[in-house]
C-alpha cells in the first residue's frame, strides 16, 4: 500500500515524473502509472490503490481537466477526505473541485513554496492516517545522508533526506539529481513550515429559530450571517457566500455541504426569550459526519455579541489548526476581528432588524423600513460605522427608485456623507469603501472617484463573494475586463448555488466579448432561477453578437423587463427583416419610458445603422444621468459607433 496515489493526464508525463520523483524522495511511498490510458471506469486495481493510499494528488492541467480518467479518480478523493489538488499550469479545477484550495506548482522547481505546501498537506493526511493527531505537530523522521559523488558533484556535499525510503527510492532520488537536482533540492528545504497558502472549505447553514416566533427568524438568520462574516474574514478559512449557504433550505445539511464543495459545516439553533438568548452551536467533518466541536449558550441578551465571538473564535481555531500551526492558526483570528461592528447589544439587535429587512428586497416599503433601523442603531451608537456603510446603501437603492431630479441629488448626496461617515470611523471596512463606490459611480457617474473605493474593498475583502461580485462588476464596465473574468471565476467557487453570481458573471463575460461563456453563465443563472431578470436580455445580447438574429429573438422575447424585451426585439427583429415590427418594439419602448430609456434608445438606434441619431440620443442620456451610460465602455451593442469622435468625446466623461 502506498503513501500516496498520483493522478495526471498523459500528456503531462514529462513533468509528473520529477513531481513523483521527488515525492518519493521526500521519504513517501508513492503509486502511478505512466501507461493508463483514459477510460470512464476504474480498474480494480486503481480502485484498490485509490482505497487504500492516505493521499490522492490530483495534477489538473489543461489537458488533465478534460480527462474522464482524472475527473473519477478527483471525486473518488474528494468523497474519501483525501484529495489534494494541484495545478500544473495555472489551470483552474473543473466545476465541483473549486472549493478544495489548489496548490499552483505553474513555476516548480523556481517557487518553492509549492513544494512546501505539498509536503504540508500530504503530512497532514499520512499522518491522519495512521491515526495521530496532524494539530500535535509535525513529525518528521530521522534524516538521513545521500552522497552525491560520481554524479558531478563534490564528494563532501550531501542532500538530507528523510529515513524510510526504500533502496529504489534513493536510486531514483540520485538519478534525479542529474537532470533535476533543483527539484529534489527544493523540496527537502523547508518541507515542514506553515503554509500560508493553505486553507480548509467551510459552510455556514442558518441557525435555526427555536423561539416559536417567525417574527424573530431575523435574530436567528442574522446571527449566523455575523457568524460568517467573521469567519470569512481568517485568511485561512474558505467560507462558502451566504446565498449559496442558504439555497438548499429544506435539504439535508451534509447534501448542501457536499454541493458547496465545502469539508465542513457549523449550524446551530437560536432561542431568544424576553432578555435571555440560548444558542447551540456544532461544527460537523462533512465526509463522516463527525461532530468536531459542539457547545450550548444560556445568556442574558446584552452577552450575546460576546458569545457570537467566543463562536468564531472557537470554529476559526478548530479548523485551521488542523493545516497550520498553533501559532499561526492563533495570529489569523486577529485578521478576523470584527471591523466597524459596535458594543451595545441594543444597537445590534436595530442592525440586525436593518439587514432583515433589507433583505427582504420587497420594494420601497422594505427599503424604508431598513433604513428607520439603520437609524436606530446608530442613534444608540453613533459610532456604528457598519451601520453608516449599510444606511448608505439603501439610501442609494432608494436614490435609484426615485422619479424627482431633486430627490435623487438630495438621497445620493445623503448616501456619500453616510459612506464617508462609516470610512472616517473604520478606515478598514470593506463595506463602507463598497457603498461609496457604488454611489460615486451610478450615482454621480464618476468612475474616476469610484475607482480607488472599490480596489480598496477588494484588498479589504478578498473572500467576501458579494463583494467581489460588486466589484468585478465595476471593472467590467472599464479596460479591466480580464480582472474581472478572474474574479468572477472567485466568485463562483465561493458562491456556486446562486443564480446572481453567475448572472452577474454571466455580464462580465458579454463585457469582455466572450459570449459564448456569458450564454453558458447565463444559463446556469436561469436554470437555478428561471424567472430572474436581465438574464435572458443578456443570452440575447450575445446571440446577436455571435450573429444569429433568430435565437437572440427568442432570448430578447422571454426577457421579463420590458425595457430590455423591447430594445432587444427592436433590434432583433429589425436585423431578421421585420422591419414595421421593429419600428412598433421601438415606439412601445419610447411610449412606455420615454426618457428614462434614453440609453436603450441609442442602443437600438446604433444597431439599426442610424449612427447620428444614436450619438444625439446617447448623448442626452449622459447629460440627464441615466445610469446605463456606465455600459457605454464595453457594450456589444454599441459596436456600430466606435472610433467616432463623438463617442470618444462622451466616453471621456465616465473617466
Amino acid at each position: 500500500m502506498a503513501d500516496v496515489f498520483l493522478s495526471y493526464a498523459r500528456p503531462d508525463q514529462a513533468k509528473i515524473e520529477k513531481l513523483a520523483i521527488a515525492i518519493e524522495a521526500s521519504g513517501n511511498s508513492l503509486w502511478w502509472d505512466r501507461q493508463i490510458e483514459g477510460g470512464r471506469h476504474f480498474a480494480k486495481d486503481i480502485e484498490r490503490e485509490l482505497e487504500r493510499a492516505s493521499a490522492v494528488v490530483v495534477v489538473w492541467s489543461k489537458d488533465s481537466i478534460k480527462s474522464h480518467w482524472v475527473l473519477d479518480e478527483a471525486g473518488f478523493a474528494r468523497d474519501a477526505g483525501k484529495l489534494i489538488p494541484i495545478s500544473l499550469d495555472g489551470t483552474l479545477p473543473p466545476f465541483g473541485f473549486r472549493q478544495i484550495h489548489s496548490i499552483d506548482f505553474s513555476n516548480w522547481p523556481q517557487d518553492q513554496s509549492a513544494a512546501t505546501a505539498l509536503q504540508r498537506a500530504i503530512s497532514h493526511h499520512v499522518t491522519e492516517a495512521a491515526g495521530e493527531d496532524p494539530a500535535n505537530g509535525t513529525v518528521q523522521s530521522p534524516a538521513i545522508e545521500l552522497n552525491l559523488q560520481g554524479l558531478g558533484e563534490s564528494s563532501d556535499r550531501r542532500v538530507l533526506l528523510n529515513s524510510g525510503m526504500s533502496r529504489r527510492n534513493l536510486m531514483i532520488g540520485a538519478i534525479a539529481l542529474t537532470g533535476g537536482a533543483s527539484a529534489l533540492t527544493g523540496w527537502q528545504l523547508g518541507w515542514f513550515g506553515p503554509d500560508k497558502s493553505a486553507s480548509t472549505s467551510m459552510a455556514v447553514l442558518p441557525f435555526a429559530n427555536l423561539t416559536g416566533d417567525e417574527g424573530q427568524t431575523w435574530f436567528s438568520n442574522g446571527f449566523s450571517n455575523e457568524l460568517r462574516q467573521a469567519l470569512s474574514r481568517n485568511p485561512l478559512l474558505r467560507v462558502s457566500a451566504p446565498t449559496s449557504s442558504n439555497a438548499g433550505d429544506g435539504e439535508d445539511d451534509f447534501a448542501i455541504a457536499r454541493a458547496l464543495g465545502a469539508a465542513s459545516i457549523l449550524r446551530g439553533a437560536v432561542q431568544l426569550v424576553d432578555d435571555t438568548v440560548r444558542i447551540f452551536a456544532e461544527l460537523l467533518q462533512v465526509k463522516d459526519g463527525v461532530v468536531m466541536w459542539s457547545e450550548s449558550y444560556d445568556r442574558e441578551f446584552k452577552d450575546v455579541l460576546a458569545v457570537q465571538s467566543e463562536i468564531a473564535g472557537t470554529v476559526a481555531l478548530s479548523l485551521v489548526e488542523r493545516i497550520t500551526s498553533k501559532d499561526e492558526a492563533r495570529s489569523s483570528l486577529e485578521e478576523q476581528k470584527e471591523i466597524g461592528g459596535t458594543d451595545d447589544p441594543r444597537a445590534y439587535e436595530a442592525y440586525l432588524r436593518g439587514q432583515a429587512f433589507n433583505d427582504l428586497s420587497s420594494g420601497l416599503d422594505s427599503k424604508r423600513s431598513a433604513l428607520s433601523q439603520y437609524d436606530l442603531a446608530i442613534e444608540i451608537d453613533p459610532n456604528y460605522a457598519a451601520a453608516h456603510a449599510r444606511r448608505a446603501n439603501v439610501l442609494a437603492s432608494i436614490a435609484n427608485a426615485a422619479n424627482d431630479a431633486n430627490e435623487v441629488s438630495r438621497l445620493f448626496a445623503q448616501s456619500i456623507a453616510a459612506a464617508e461617515r462609516a470610512i472616517e470611523i473604520a478606515p478598514n471596512l470593506a463595506q463602507g469603501h463598497m457603498a461609496l463606490g457604488y454611489v460615486r459611480y451610478y450615482g454621480q457617474i464618476d468612475r474616476a472617484g469610484a475607482y480607488p473605493h472599490y480596489k480598496r474593498a477588494e484588498e479589504l475583502a478578498p473572500r467576501d463573494a458579494d463583494a467581489l461580485r460588486s466589484i468585478a462588476t465595476f471593472y467590467s464596465f472599464s479596460d479591466h475586463t480580464a480582472l474581472a473574468m478572474d474574479i468572477m471565476d472567485q466568485v463562483i467557487e465561493l458562491d456556486p448555488l446562486n443564480a446572481l453570481a453567475f448572472r452577474s458573471a454571466g455580464f462580465v463575460a458579454l463585457f469582455a466579448g466572450s459570449f459564448e461563456t456569458a450564454i453558458a453563465r447565463m444559463e446556469k443563472a436561469l436554470q437555478l432561477n428561471s424567472s430572474l431578470a436581465n438574464a435572458n436580455y443578456a443570452v440575447g445580447v450575445a446571440r446577436l453578437s455571435l450573429g444569429d438574429p433568430g435565437l437572440a429573438h427568442d432570448a430578447f422575447d422571454a426577457e421579463p423587463v420590458a425595457l430590455f424585451r423591447l430594445a432587444g426585439l427592436a433590434i432583433a427583429k429589425q436585423k431578421l427583416g421585420q422591419v414595421a415590427a421593429a419600428q412598433a418594439s421601438f415606439d412601445e419602448l419610447k411610449a412606455q419610458y420615454g426618457d428614462s430609456g434614453l440609453y436603450q434608445q441609442a442602443q437600438v438606434l446604433a444597431q439599426w445603422g442610424e449612427t447620428e441619431r444614436a450619438l444625439l440620443v446617447l448623448k442626452r442620456a449622459f447629460d440627464e444621468g441615466d445610469p446605463g451610460v456606465v455600459l457605454t465602455t464595453n457594450d456589444p451593442l454599441l459596436n456600430p459607433l466606435r472610433g467616432s469622435a463623438e463617442l470618444n468625446e462622451l466616453l471621456l466623461r465616465l473617466t
